[in-house]
């Protein structure tokens, strides 16, 4: 969850954007970012960042912030030290795409099955292109299992992780957008395989030497020659600092460079080098898909979107303690990259993130004219009731145990009696508040954001106009977290009421000295059942605890051994509810009527830990997760 202090960083940053244009000098840049950064850094305990801007060709200004190692008290230095910059590598793989579509050796538009030594298109469906891949509707369900390793010799190859967890298809080909690491990961085991260079070697011999980017590798572990180079991550800066993480998605997300670097690389794409032809450029710099008015889009791996009247392309990227971003303005020959080694204190580092871009826009590059508050329409308050209700993302683990946290944890957007309707706010606590400015499309008030209202699939459908690459889906009732979490509370209350009364009816017994009645051991057994229930969920409670603390590591194939004698247990609960209500049949004329509820009650706990278990994938024998 994004915590206060990032909304309280945001405001206070943003409050700095001046009332005119300003020029994009060195000199203004050097002020501007210094205050913001010293700021912000200070006030999120973030230990460090780097930033470089690039204009007309050249570097125009590069510093670092804080610190690379708190302890050590070495200065983040753009020149020398390296970050982790996490998704933005893949802008990395799709620049080696491009280079081998250029050379006739990859078609954006072919089944990618062709490329590949194994299959990932549905069959009997439409193909899964490159170009699916790049705008991120390959179709695929997010996945974590292996993804993280903190140990080198639990890093699996890209090859061997692409091959041992292939991520089920949710979506027809094409039709809704899910990012996807994997999908991006295809993409670089493709570049492999046609370029026949393996895929860290590719990238380092056709891009980074080329560019000059002598400190920056897709290696990892970090090779010896780097040593001492890297900036530790942490989570906060007043925490230890983190071991070096390990990814088995290279090409979605292992680069580690400089801001000095990245300067190289953003250059490359802002004029005409030899990195790529400059019609290969302008294709790449495109939309690659059709977006909605005054929404975001794909362009060829890039996000792609118009701000203050200027195009902008790029992509951030994170990994458990960095967070990056890298922003091109292509027709104004401007870029900037910037990088924080911290999460911060509660998850402030997505505030500041935020803030960067925000204000650089509003500072340099301010929209012409003042945005107009759009006049609702008419139809505003029945057009709320459509699209109130509860959505989740379309960028989500449903097979496996983790899907429990996309069950119990959803996006929900309610209708106000003003005709407005209200969501959560981007990247920051609390809610915001949108005005309908035209049929089904809903505007930010007071901001940019919009959300529109689709049918895709048959399902419900937000896209939100910030990210082209997942939209909301409207949850069917049998996943809505109202019902799973009422459902869940009231089985764990009864069964706790049940096992805690337990030792307690026992005592009251035998102090009046009272002989046990009928059906003893049937109750004794309702009661056994109860008891393994909550110790079950209690295991299953230890074995998801990690990842709230972004543990992510910990969700690896050791892990198969516990998971899977959890999900046996499971068969174990089911049939415990079947015999819980046995055990209420034949108790029913045999007892009272306080007793007959009390054991209806917990009947109906073991079947709702039933139910939780079964949609929340608690109870599978899916150990792809």
């Amino acid at each position: 969850m994004i915590g206060r202090i990032s909304a309280l960083l945001a405001a206070a940053l943003l409050a700095a954007t001046p009332a005119s244009p300003a020029e994009l000098t060195a000199a203004d840049v050097e002020s501007w970012l210094n205050g913001l950064m010293n700021y912000g850094l200070t006030n999120g305990d973030i230990a460090g960042a780097v930033a470089v801007v690039v204009k007309d060709g050249k570097v125009l200004f590069q510093s670092g912030y804080g610190y690379a190692d708190v302890a050590g008290k070495i200065p983040m230095d753009p020149e020398k030290v390296m970050t982790r910059i996490g998704s933005t590598s893949k802008l990395f793989t799709w620049t080696a795409v491009m280079q081998l579509v250029e050379q006739g050796k990859l078609d954006l538009n072919r089944n990618v099955d062709d490329y590949l030594d194994f299959k990932v298109s549905a069959p009997g469906g439409k193909p899964i292109t490159l170009l699916d891949l790049m705008n991120h509707r390959g179709g695929f369900e997010e996945g974590l299992k292996d993804i993280f390793a903190l140990d080198p010799s639990r890093l699996q190859s890209q090859q061997v992780y692409l091959k041992q967890h292939p991520r089920p298809l949710l979506f027809p080909t094409g039709t809704v957008p899910a990012y996807s690491n994997y999908g991006t990961s295809l993409a670089g085991y493709i570049v492999e395989r046609v370029s026949g260079e393996p895929y860290s070697r590719y990238i380092e011999n056709h891009i980074l030497r080329p560019l000059g980017m002598a400190h920056s590798t897709f290696d990892q572990p970090l090779p010896e020659r780097f040593k001492g180079q890297a900036a530790l991550g942490y989570r906060t800066a007043s925490q230890a600092a983190q071991p070096y993480e390990l990814i088995a998605t290279p090409a979605a997300g292992s680069a580690a460079t400089t801001a000095s670097d990245m300067a190289r690389f953003m250059l490359a794409h802002l004029q005409q080098s030899d990195l790529l032809k400059n019609d290969t450029v302008q294709l790449m710099h495109s939309p690659s898909e059709v977006g909605l008015p005054g929404f975001s889009t794909m362009a060829h791996g890039f996000f792609y979107e118009t701000r203050n009247g200027r195009i902008l392309i790029g992509h951030g990227g994170d990994t458990l303690f960095f967070h990056t971003e890298m922003q091109l303005l292509p027709r104004e020959g401007v870029g900037i990259f910037y990088s924080f080694n911290s999460r911060g204190r509660e998850d402030a580092v997505y505030g500041l993130r935020k803030a960067v871009l925000d204000q650089f826009m509003d500072r340099y590059f301010p929209a012409s004219t003042p945005a107009q508050e759009a006049v609702a329409l008419p139809t505003a308050p029945a057009d709320a009731q459509k699209i109130a209700g509860r959505y989740e993302s379309s960028r989500r683990v449903q097979h496996g145990f983790l899907s429990i946290f996309y069950l119990l944890q959803q996006t929900v957007i309610s209708a106000n009696p003003d005709g407005t309707v209200s969501a959560p706010k981007f990247l920051e606590p609390g809610e915001a508040q949108f005005r309908e400015v035209a049929p089904h499309t809903w505007q930010e008030v007071g901001g940019h954001r919009r959300l529109a209202l689709q049918n895709v699939n048959g399902v419900n459908t937000v896209v939100e106009s910030d990210d082209p690459t997942s939209v909301l889906q409207l949850v069917p009732t049998r996943r809505s977290a109202a019902l799973n979490l009422t459902v869940l509370v009231g089985s764990l209350a009864v069964l706790l009421a049940a096992v805690i009364l337990w030792p307690i009816s026992f005592l009251v017994r035998r102090h009046y000295q009272r002989s046990p009645s009928d059906g003893r051991k049937l109750r004794t057994l309702l009661r056994a059942a109860a008891l393994f229930d909550l110790l079950w969920l209690v295991a299953w409670c230890i074995v998801l605890t990690p990842v709230l603390s972004i543990q992510l590591d910990f969700y690896s194939a050791a892990l198969d051994p516990v998971i899977r004698t959890l999900q046996l247990a499971g068969v174990v609960v089911v049939a415990l509810a079947a015999v819980g209500i046995g055990c209420l049949w034949r108790l029913w004329s045999a007892v009272s009527w306080p007793a007959r509820i009390g054991n209806g009650l917990i009947a109906a706990g073991l079947v709702g830990l039933v139910w939780i278990g079964v949609i929340g994938g608690l109870i599978s024998f899916n150990l792809n997760y």
